[in-house]
């Protein structure tokens, strides 16, 4: 259980992103430390470490003295498998996981994405719900999937408390937030606010809950503007996560 009445020092990779942003901001707000890893500096950060994560040495060093982890650093989207996927998606999450291992880092978050559910369909033709599977739609929603699995490995063998959100539409500028318009596809986004609002609570929590104690896969999204979406229970039930905003809301002002 973390003593949140101290501030608690995390490890964010990518954290120069525009989700590792929110997520050091919100952080920082909450009165936590922050180190950030990138292969940039991370001007929100309290402390930036330049590098990638596929330099294990770099990656072992980064994750001495925290007490927590938040895995966002990948390659994304449908990009060449041998020379981008293997070595950012796969080989630098088994340095983030061992090197959270060895440096006896309790808790880990290792972000998963929604499109290892594009193909998915719900059972009741609505709500999209965890036990309704996968149904990846690419490369880079395989290597998700891998996270995932790897995750639950960690937390089995090593009873590490790791959190996989499947992370919707997160619009990094406005022509991305018109495009959710154009797209009809409100059911999926994330704001910026509710972003930074699951990365506290994944750190304040006192446990981390699921089908399985110590482990969990949920959707981060936000509130949803109409009934169909996605299942937020397990998200609630996890880490106590909850959605503040409907879109276009908690967009940065100067959309």
């Amino acid at each position: 259980m973390p003593d949140v009445n101290h501030p608690q020092k995390i490890l964010i990779t990518g954290s120069d992103g525009a989700i590792g942003k929110a997520a050091t901001l919100a952080l920082k707000a909450a009165g936590h430390f922050v180190r950030g890893l990138d292969l940039r500096p991370s001007r929100a950060a309290d402390e930036s470490v330049v590098g990638s994560i596929t330099d294990a040495s770099l990656v072992h060093k980064s994750a001495e003295g925290m007490n927590a982890v938040i895995h966002l650093a990948a390659t994304v989207d449908d990009a060449d498998f041998m020379t981008q996927l293997l070595p950012n998606n796969i080989v630098g999450l088994y340095n983030i996981l061992e090197a959270a291992r060895i440096a006896g880092v309790p808790r880990i978050c290792l972000a998963s994405t929604m499109q290892v559910v594009s193909r998915a369909r719900p059972k009741d033709g609505v709500i999209l719900r965890i036990e309704d599977g996968p149904g990846p739609c690419n490369h880079y929603a395989a290597t998700k999937l891998f996270a995932e699995d790897m995750g639950l490995l960690y937390a089995n063998r090593y009873q590490m408390q790791v959190i996989c959100p499947r992370i919707g539409w997160f619009p990094r500028n406005a022509a991305e937030a018109q495009r959710i318009v154009k797209n009809n596809a409100q059911h999926v986004y994330l704001s910026h606010a509710d972003a930074g609002r699951f990365f506290v609570r994944f750190v304040e929590a006192d446990n981390i809950r699921g089908p399985q104690e110590g482990y969990a896969i949920v959707f981060l999204v936000s509130r949803r503007t109409r009934e169909k979406g996605q299942d937020l229970e397990p998200a609630r039930t996890a880490i106590g996560y909850e959605p503040q905003d409907t879109f276009p809301d908690g967009l940065p002002l100067e959309f």
